[in-house]
């Protein structure tokens, strides 16, 4: 168990912690609404977590990593009001902006979980139980030197697998295209995943427009979807 006297190591993360000073409506969002809403991470009691009890029902999980301001994560959870939807971010604000626009959307199948992705996969979710997982223009990492630190890796490819239920996909997207292709060819090795599409997957409709999506456009860089799904 990690506590204050024994701290968790891993050695590279695929994140820079950012402060980042909070707004009054986010600091009332925490104030307010992380106490039903949220965990942290580093705090939850060892074994695996309780969707059912803290969602009060049963309903598929779909985890997103990495879900920013949460400007596509509440309209995505909107959207899918069937699926209990969870997202995991380790930015303050970010977390405390996206229980805003829940707020707003009127979202009831939403929670969240402020930490490390990989220890929640790893130490808090059991293997075949994710209906999917959602990872959408996580950080780049762009120079060659910091590649290591991209999220995407074998190791974690074997993760997402094993806790992925059978069908359960894997959905990546990312405007970098040296990193899309990383995505591919660590996603194409991994035997528990398959690619459901002959290399990158047709943009979903549904899918909301980032703001990161719209500056790539601009700048020229090409968006690619990835879903892979557990054999």
């Amino acid at each position: 168990m990690e506590n204050e006297h024994q701290p968790r190591l891993r050695s590279v993360v695929s994140y820079v912690k950012r402060g980042g000073r909070m707004t009054v409506g986010q600091q009332r969002a925490w104030d307010e609404l992380w106490p039903e809403l949220g965990r942290t991470v580093g705090e939850l009691p060892a074994g695996p977590l309780d969707f059912t009890a803290w969602f009060g029902r049963g309903a598929p999980v779909m985890l997103e990593i990495g879900s920013g301001m949460g400007e596509t994560t509440s309209q995505l959870a909107a959207a899918a009001p069937e699926l209990n939807y969870v997202a995991a971010e380790v930015y303050d604000p970010g977390l405390g902006q996206l229980m805003l626009r829940a707020e707003k959307l009127g979202v009831e199948n939403l929670r969240l979980l402020h930490g490390d992705a990989v220890v929640l996969l790893t130490e808090h979710i059991e293997p075949d139980s994710l209906h999917g997982v959602r990872l959408f223009f996580p950080d780049p990492w762009p120079k060659k030197k910091h590649h290591k630190r991209r999220i995407v890796q074998p190791s974690f490819a074997a993760l997402v697998a094993s806790r992925l239920a059978p069908g359960g996909t894997f959905h990546m997207a990312t405007d970098w295209e040296n990193y899309a292709e990383q995505m591919l060819e660590v996603c194409s090795a991994e035997p528990a995943l398959r690619n459901r599409y002959d290399g990158w997957a047709p943009r979903p409709e549904w899918r909301p427009v980032t703001k990161f999506e719209q500056r790539a456009d601009v700048e020229g860089r090409v968006s690619h979807d990835l879903i892979f799904e557990r054999r």
